[in-house]
Formats: structure tokens, sequence, C-alpha cells
């Protein structure tokens, strides 16, 4: 059940997601209710095609809902336009990907700057810079995509995500592409990281 209280970040109230085609009607969520707040952890686990991503989507603003309602931050994400919520979303959410979503013609260091830029932050450079040294790639902030490890790519994604100080972090399989032990340093930097941008994180 959603909650009231002011420091509720995001509320997703009876939320279905339905698709229909000539074959019928699927039904991929139904009746989803929950309320996170402020620098709260929320994991959700499942099968392979039971939702988690078209929720995450939903949550985001990228995907409509068939019936219900969600809140981000107190604002009704679908009482907004795609531009209104196109802002929100670069105001308030950061996202780290299993595959990463890096521009492969942008330095790592550019990538980063990338969402700064868009937001028309004067210090774009050295915040970005700031943030790819507190995951330890302070030595390769010229470096491109394509000549970075996995790990490495990775840890540009989340400094890319953090460095907006975002209220929430949606994180979707930000381990998959990744070995065990690359897997583990990545949730490690997440944890570390998410107290100095006040971030709950939404993992799956």
């Amino acid at each position: 059940m959603a909650e009231s209280d002011s420091d509720v970040i995001i509320s997703v109230e009876h939320v279905f997601k339905s698709v229909t085609d000539s074959t019928g009607t699927l039904d991929i969520l139904r009746d989803i209710d929950f309320s996170l707040r402020a620098r709260q952890t929320a994991a959700i686990v499942g099968a392979s095609g039971s939702g988690k991503s078209t929720l995450l989507s939903i949550i985001a603003g990228l995907d409509t809902p068939t019936k219900g309602t969600v809140k981000l931050a107190g604002q009704d994400l679908f009482a907004l336009d795609e531009d209104g919520r196109a802002g929100l979303r670069a105001s308030k959410l950061g996202f780290v990907f299993q595959s990463f979503q890096l521009l492969g013609n942008l330095t790592a260091l550019e990538n980063v700057m990338l969402p700064l830029e868009l937001a028309a932050r004067k210090d774009s450079r050295k915040a970005a810079a700031d943030m790819l040294a507190r995951v330890g790639l302070s030595s390769r902030l010229n470096a491109y995509p394509k000549v970075l490890s996995g790990g490495e790519q990775q840890r540009v994604a989340l400094a890319r995500a953090f460095v907006v100080q975002p209220a929430v972090l949606l994180a979707d399989e930000p381990t998959g592409s990744l070995d065990f032990a690359t897997g583990e340093k990545v949730m490690e930097l997440m944890f570390d990281a998410e107290p100095r941008c006040r971030a709950p994180r939404w993992c799956w």
C-alpha cells in the first residue's frame, strides 16, 4: 500500500500492464502496489519474462501502465506529458543497465559529463572527473568504451548514474553481463557510492 509520508520517493499504486495481439491478451503486471522511502533499497526477483524490466520502465516513465498510478517524489508521472516525464527523469533518476549503454564515440569522461551538460551544469567536467575517480577510473578518463573492460564500462555507467545525484537509482541486472568477481566489485561500488549521493536503489 502506498504511504503518504513526505519521505516516500516512489509510490506505485495498483499498477496493471497488459498487451493485446491477435492471439489474445497477456497480463504482464497485475495489481503491483508498494512504496519506497528515501534511502531504502529494494530488490525484485523473478523468472525471466515475469515483468521485472517492464515494471522498471513504468517506474521510469518510459512505458505506460494499462491501469494504476506511479508517483516520483510526489509527482504523478502519467499526469505529465512526455516532455514533463523526460524532465523529471533527468532531474530525479539515475540508470544502470546490464548492457552499460555507453556512447561509443565519447570517452569515459564525456559519457559521464553528458547528463550534466544536458542539465546545463557549468562544472560538468570537474564533477564527472571527480565521480570517475570515486569509482577508481581516474586514469581512464580519456579512454573510449571499446578499450575498457566490462567491469570498467559498468563503473563508467555507474559514475554517469550517480553524477547527477539522483533521488532514485534504477539498476536493471547491473552485473548480469559480468563475471562473478567483477560483479561483486560493481555491487560494492554501488553500495559505497550511495551514501554520498543520497539515492535509494531499486535493483534486480
